[in-house]
């Protein structure tokens, strides 16, 4: 936006109630001519669309991604603007972008066409959009509710109120997660963050399920992020998470996971694994191997001796954390998922130019299809990407 419109725009923001949120968009959009405005949130599924409501008696639908022809759904999935004209109105659809992560797609219409002035400026309403919801967000359910599209169980509820955003980019680095099942997930997790030069990563795996598992996935995460902000090294952390769960639990409750961190200047990768399945190391759309590590064992087990293992990553090579739902998935009478299927999931969906969100979605529906929509444990993927003076 223009200089003269930082400051009615922070009033604007300050001044929010989240129920007025497209009254206020409208008012900062005027000066594209701008009407009809919704905004929609993407559910905790990643599958729909869904509108937030507002003041006006008109009710806008939920839109699924699957939908044939959606403007909304073009938009979301191809991360740009799209649009559809008609006389001399255009329908445009923006997505929606809080810091890094994908959330929704604000539609409105404008009249005549869309230039590259217009665009532009439609982008940066859609993240204007983004940081309004942000702030919101802080203080009202709303956003949280309009993307429940079904009930939540209580340790599903907790584990997302952990989880950070599920994409974050640097200009050196892009990292992406997503978790299954939305509504009933309780002891898997993953996180993410940026501090100085280097890119922290975790992926954990509560044993069971439901909110006991929940609890314990909980205090995991907590020592994790509390010991990463007090400089620990990743196997001091490591060594202090097997503490914690044994002495809360007596070995009776444990996790399994892996913490990485990756220099964003040299691309020097270490990790550490507590008895989980060994991250998958992409070159130029191949898996060319899964990552070793001598595991311990898992933490709440006496699993103090840990190993660090290191690697040099090339500019564009991806790391691939999952847990164990993410392959040994089955029905009842069939053979597990198995690591050859998601294997060839990946490098079919980067042969065919897919996005590495869309992958992961993609890659979670075909687990679930084959589990029958039915899944038997929880599965997580978390995709990391080093790309050095990448503007991507």
């Amino acid at each position: 936006m223009d200089n003269q419109d930082i400051g009615p725009t922070l009033r604007a923001l300050r001044d929010l109630a989240p129920s007025d949120i497209t009254d206020t968009l409208a008012r900062l959009a005027r000066t594209l001519g701008t009407y009809d405005i919704t905004v929609y949130l993407i559910d905790f599924e990643q599958s729909t669309l869904v509108p937030v409501p507002d003041r006006s008696a008109h009710v806008d639908s939920p839109i699924a991604l699957t939908t044939q022809g959606s403007t909304e759904g073009t938009a979301f999935v191809s991360r740009r603007i799209a649009s559809e004209s008609q006389h001399d109105i255009t329908r445009v659809c923006v997505p929606i972008l809080e810091g890094s992560d994908y959330t929704g797609v604000l539609a409105f219409t404008i009249r005549g066409g869309l230039d590259d002035e217009k665009a532009a400026r439609c982008e940066e309403l859609g993240m204007l959009t983004g940081a309004a919801i942000a702030v919101a967000a802080r203080y009202t359910d709303l956003f949280n509710l309009v993307r429940r599209r079904k009930a939540m169980t209580l340790q599903a509820s907790i584990q997302w109120d952990l989880l950070p955003p599920l994409r974050l980019k640097t200009p050196e680095a892009v990292s992406m997660g997503v978790l299954e099942p939305a509504y009933d997930v309780g002891g898997d997790f993953f996180d993410h963050a940026v501090n100085g030069f280097a890119l922290d990563l975790a992926v954990m795996d509560s044993m069971g399920h439901g909110l006991a598992a929940s609890v314990v996935s909980s205090l995991a995460v907590g020592v994790y992020r509390h010991d990463r902000r007090e400089g620990q090294l990743i196997s001091a952390i490591h060594r202090h998470l097997d503490q914690v769960l044994g002495e809360q639990f007596g070995g009776e409750r444990f996790v399994t996971g892996q913490l990485a961190q990756l220099d964003l200047q040299t691309g020097h990768l270490t990790w550490t694994n507590a008895g989980h399945p060994r991250p998958l190391h992409v070159r130029r759309g191949v898996v060319i191997d899964s990552l070793p590590c001598r595991p311990s064992l898992p933490w709440g087990l006496g699993g103090h001796k840990v190993d660090v293992a290191e690697l040099a990553l090339q500019p564009g090579d991806s790391v691939v954390f999952y847990t164990d739902g993410v392959v040994e998935g089955r029905l009842q009478t069939s053979e597990p998922f198995g690591l050859d299927r998601f294997v060839d999931l990946i490098e079919r969906s980067i042969a065919a130019s897919t996005p590495t969100d869309v992958i992961l979605r993609s890659a979670v529906n075909t687990i679930l299809d084959y589990q029958d929509r039915r899944l038997r444990d929880d599965a997580t993927i978390l995709w990391a990407t080093w790309l050095p003076q990448s503007t991507t």
